[in-house]
């Protein structure tokens, strides 16, 4: 059984079909997803409001990754509703969704960067592909958005030359390239030093606050979730047990959230299929 601690996803409160929503306000209602046999995600609701970041959190294969990449347009659900703004994107063509995920940009695990690319081409891959513009301009956009990641002048080297950490905030520079509105991250802080962490955890805040991001950021990493976040969904075989605020879900007796929570090998969660 869920529970849900904030405003709920899937009924009133202008989350309804048709209400008039701010372009980066994100609604997720009973959205599945099937492969074979096997259900992944089975009904799930999420609201993220404008500017908000909300992470989500989970065991391995809980299907966070799979609601992201549904979100993203990057995968079909086979039922439910996506709303992007006042966009249904579930159902889209390829063209429809282009023009969505214009206002979105997307940081994958591990960076994803393209090997023999330089950095300034992955960062202007987008643009690239999307706008026509005078490499000059390009320059500028591509320089612009370096700095604000903290790594002005790496132009020229290419992935292989760069720290992981370094690697995740080039990511984040090409997700940003477009001035999107909307921001999904994928385990961004996985595989980094806690120092480092901490930086990509600073990135993700400085995008809500001075870029105004919506944001959805899909981690098991605790100390990031419970520092970033302004709400929090918990995935649990591919059914939302809990949302809410930091500190509701802290507070929550949900015996499965818990044991999440405190790490441990004791409780619900079967471990010893893990």
């Amino acid at each position: 059984m869920s529970q849900t601690t904030t405003s709920q996803a899937a009924d009133g409160g202008g989350t309804q079909a048709g209400a008039d929503r701010g372009a980066s306000h994100i609604v997720v209602r009973d959205l599945r997803f099937r492969v074979e046999r096997k259900e992944i995600l089975k009904g799930v609701d999420l609201e993220a409001l404008p500017g908000e970041i909300l992470c989500v959190m989970g065991m391995s294969g809980s299907g966070k990754t799979t609601l992201l990449h549904c979100i993203g347009g990057l995968t079909s659900p086979t039922g439910g509703e996506i709303w992007i703004g006042n966009d249904q994107i579930v159902g889209m063509s390829e063209d429809e969704l282009n023009h969505v995920r214009e206002r979105m940009g997307m940081v994958f695990q591990y960076a994803a960067l393209f090997d023999s690319l330089s950095v300034f081409d992955n960062v202007s891959f987008a643009l690239r592909r999307r706008r026509k513009m005078a490499l000059n301009d390009m320059k500028a956009i591509v320089h612009e958005k370096l700095a604000t990641v903290g790594l002005s002048g790496i132009e020229n080297l290419f992935p292989s030359q760069l720290s992981g950490g370094m690697a995740k905030r080039v990511g984040l520079a090409r997700a940003i390239a477009l001035t999107p509105e909307i921001l999904l991250y994928d385990e961004p802080t996985s595989g980094l030093d806690p120092v480092v962490a901490s930086v990509v955890d600073e990135l993700i805040m400085r995008m809500r606050d001075e870029l105004g991001v919506t944001s959805i950021v899909v981690s098991h990493n605790m100390s990031s979730v419970m520092r970033i976040s302004d709400k929090i969904a918990m995935i649990h075989q591919g059914e939302v047990l809990i949302q809410g605020t930091p500190s509701e879900v802290q507070s929550t007796t949900n015996p499965i959230v818990r044991q999440f929570l405190e790490g441990s090998s004791s409780g619900p969660i079967d471990v010893a299929h893990l």
